[in-house]
């Protein structure tokens, strides 16, 4: 159960850092709101045309008399739909980090020097259009696993009462998971970590990966929500990643005695000036 509140508090703390970095929160709205559009264009398309995919998908029910025939077509679209909506909020991530990936990269990067006692952070050494191709594929590769859940998902949901009960809360915690995944993948693929091992890793703390992504998961049902919360999520996702690895952080608000390194908007760190010499220390 800590590591449950710790997840949750990373994701407070990345929310509260973007809010403090006005510039990295207005540029991280833009791939949020392109994913976006792209997204409820699909839910609408689905929406309108769901039923007749449905009806399309089982002519055994042609000749089912009334009410029987609505009922199992019309339960059917219901569940297409939150299938559909469901998929939507595991991909959507993906596809948000794959368009915005430039300047999420930079985010997570001002994240770990802005943390980091020594004021740096990891880098890959990988080209640009490397560091995409690896991105991309890790990120096709989640989207599968993630579809084969939704699959599986989709078929308890005719079990009576757990399909209506247990199966969705089991969804949100498979979502909240793929979701972490995603996210924790800017800062994780910085540090050199393959996709087998990020997956390994976040097994091990399940229960911390949960306490993060699955609020998350719930808040992106939320319209809108999604496009706010994405930066915040980075950046959060950034600080649970030097959990998972172990690295030491300092809260970014504490002062500490010697330099104190500050992320600026050009990425450079830089020392707080120091009080004068023979000063009284601060709180004395």
């Amino acid at each position: 159960m800590r590591d449950l509140g710790a997840g949750f508090r990373h994701l407070l703390e990345g929310q509260r850092w973007v809010a403090r970095h006005g510039r990295q929160f207005g540029f991280g709205l833009l791939p949020g709101l392109i994913t976006l559009v792209l997204y409820l264009a699909a839910l609408v398309a689905l929406a309108v045309w769901g039923a007749d995919a449905v009806a399309w998908a089982t002519p055994f029910a042609d000749d089912w008399g009334s009410p029987w025939q609505g009922l199992f077509r019309g339960f059917l679209t219901v569940v297409l739909f939150a299938l559909g909506l469901l998929l939507a909020v595991v991909t959507f991530t993906a596809v948000t980090l794959l368009i915005g990936g430039p300047f999420y990269d930079t985010l997570s990067q001002e994240v770990d020097r802005d943390v980091s006692p020594d004021g740096t952070a990891p880098q890959s050494g990988l080209s640009f259009w490397r560091e995409l191709w690896i991105s991309a594929r890790d990120s096709l590769r989640i989207v599968v696993r993630a579809g084969i859940w939704g699959v599986l998902l989709f078929a308890l949901g005719f079990v009576p009462f757990a399909g209506q009960t247990v199966v969705p809360v089991i969804g949100f915690f498979v979502t909240g998971f793929f979701l972490t995944e995603e996210l924790t993948a800017v800062a994780l693929q910085r540090r050199g970590v393959q996709l087998r091992e990020r997956l390994a890793l976040l097994r091990s703390r399940k229960m911390l990966v949960w306490g993060f992504g699955t609020p998350l998961g719930l808040a992106f049902l939320v319209p809108l929500a999604a496009v706010f919360l994405m930066p915040g999520a980075v950046a959060g996702a950034t600080l649970l990643s030097r959990e998972l690895l172990g690295e030491e952080t300092r809260d970014g608000d504490d002062d500490h005695e010697g330099d104190r390194y500050d992320a600026n908007d050009t990425g450079v760190p830089t020392p707080r000036p120091q009080p004068p010499a023979g000063s009284p220390a601060p709180g004395r």
